[in-house]
């Protein structure tokens, strides 16, 4: 089954009709609820340990509704090290790319910001 963004709106995100509120990281076959980062607004590499070890095509990043999550450089250096190709928005606009990219086959998996 594909993981589908139904509806995104600050602090809130249904997906295949599920309502999380909290930041999340879709994967083709589950969806890890409760995403906790070691700085708020700083994407480390031990964030997305699991995402890495997945070796998805594209990781897209949803920065919040304002952008405020940031991708540290190292971070951005090892997904590309691992031939993961980053892609970062604010949540809304990679919420729309992501769908885009999951109908058009691609091996996604879209960690997804939800606040500011």
């Amino acid at each position: 089954m594909m993981n589908l963004i139904d509806n995104y709106s600050f602090g809130r995100i249904v997906v295949n009709g599920k309502v999380y509120d909290s930041d999340i990281i879709i994967f083709p076959e589950y969806i890890k609820r409760n995403w906790w980062r070691i700085e708020g607004h700083k994407l480390h590499v031990d964030d997305i340990r699991d995402v890495l070890e997945y070796k998805p095509d594209i990781l897209i990043v949803g920065t919040g509704s304002y952008g405020m999550l940031k991708i540290l450089e190292d971070t951005a250096k090892k997904i590309r090290e691992e031939g993961i190709k980053l892609i970062a928005l604010p949540t809304d606009e990679a919420c729309k790319e992501y769908n885009k990219l999951v109908k058009e086959g691609y091996k996604v998996v879209a960690a997804l910001h939800l606040t500011c």
